[in-house]
């Protein structure tokens, strides 16, 4: 007994390396640098989108937005507009960035109305792959968007044409997350059936939403019911609202109508906590992850391809021919007008074209010289002896 209680702490030492740290090492060093999300809302005005926003992170993003009247949406175009705010909690620095998409759905012409979101979205990723690309990769912003709540209106029957094509057109390129807007104005009888209806026609027209991950086989029984719970909520029925009311003796953020009270924060009521938890508490890291390994990498492997392309079919243009005694292309110099490169392959196609004309020539001294030859009658050696 003495033996072991006096070598078990060296013993412990000599078998502790210390790897064991490295969670808590990464965990310091992200909190310290912090985090980025970009979040785009879409769809029609009046939907509750800007609301929505505020509530779900306790923020006022809207403060100097002007309304438009009726007639000003008709004819406004698409715009896109971001929103930046620092959230810290618990000493965790989130930088929360907004994009919102005032005038879509708005106009009587929706013609290709998605298109302006869908260059931003590009841009976005092409300047996330220059920076990638230049020279000093330390500090570089990353406004890729990673995720976009489209909002689905409640009047109607299902996915309209312009929510078929807005989704199609951008299910490639950010994490699309449906919303049923304003489910306020629905019974739970109706709200049910709008989900069912909005899932069956997604799977019909071949759009592809975010897909929330498997649980692994070691996970624990309420993580796997609150991840069954999460898909079977698509789209996510919600209610956005700043005002606080009193209900029950308790003051909550909601709507007050005559026949009572609903509260946002109220699981029964609507799916605005299982979005919120999704958004920030569960999946906001894998939704930042399927943007850079899925939908940048595409991105990516597109412009690779692009240049690879580009560059084969300049170096085809530019090749030199077999005249010129070489069989391989010489290396051009970008940016450089008078290269001595560009003065090589100009002296040679030159030497080509002199080559390609001297052949025309001969046989026409040939013709020449042998016509004065006939002229010229050769002299009679006995002509010379008599002389």
């Amino acid at each position: 007994l003495y033996r072991s209680l006096s070598s078990s702490p060296s013993d412990q030492d000599k078998e502790y390396v210390g790897f064991a740290t490295l969670p808590n090492q990464v965990h310091r060093k992200s909190v310290k640098k912090g985090f980025d999300f970009t979040l785009m809302v879409a769809g029609e005005s009046g939907l509750g989108k800007s609301t929505l926003v505020n509530s779900l992170f306790l923020t006022d993003l809207y403060k100097d937005r002007k309304l438009l009247n009726a007639e000003e949406r008709i004819t406004q175009t698409v715009e896109i507009t971001k929103h930046t705010v620092d959230i810290e909690e618990k000493g965790v620095k989130l930088k929360l960035t907004i994009v919102d998409t005032p005038g879509f759905g708005d106009a009587v012409n929706n013609t290709e109305c998605w298109k302006s979101v869908a260059d931003y979205i590009d841009q976005q990723f092409e300047q996330y792959f220059r920076d990638e690309s230049g020279l000093n990769r330390k500090n570089i912003q990353d406004n890729r968007v990673h995720c976009c709540l489209y909002f689905i209106s409640p009047f109607g029957h299902g996915l309209r044409p312009l929510d078929v094509e807005f989704m199609r057109a951008l299910h490639e390129k950010v994490n699309i997350v449906p919303i049923l807007a304003k489910a306020d104005t629905l019974t739970p009888i109706e709200v049910k059936k709008k989900k069912f209806k909005i899932r069956e026609e997604i799977e019909q027209y071949g759009i592809k939403i975010y897909q929330f991950p498997d649980c692994d086989s070691d996970e624990d029984e309420e993580f796997k019911q609150q991840d069954l719970e999460l898909k079977e909520s698509i789209p996510f029925a919600v209610i956005g609202s700043n005002t606080v009311v009193e209900a029950k003796g308790k003051r909550v953020r909601g709507r007050l109508y005559p026949w009572g009270i609903v509260e946002v924060e109220n699981s029964t009521h609507c799916d605005f906590i299982k979005l919120r938890n999704m958004l920030v508490r569960t999946h906001m890291q894998d939704l930042k992850d399927v943007t850079r390994e899925t939908h940048y990498e595409n991105y990516r492997a597109q412009c690779i391809q692009s240049m690879t392309r580009m560059v084969v079919k300049e170096r085809n243009r530019n090749k030199l021919t077999r005249e010129s005694g070489t069989d391989f292309p010489i290396p051009m110099v970008p940016g450089v007008a008078e290269s001595e490169t560009e003065k090589l392959i100009r002296e040679k196609d030159e030497e080509v074209r002199h080559a390609d004309r001297a052949p025309d020539s001969v046989p026409d001294r040939e013709h020449e010289s042998h016509q004065s030859s006939e002229q010229q009658e050769p002299s009679d050696p006995r002509d010379d002896r008599e002389r």
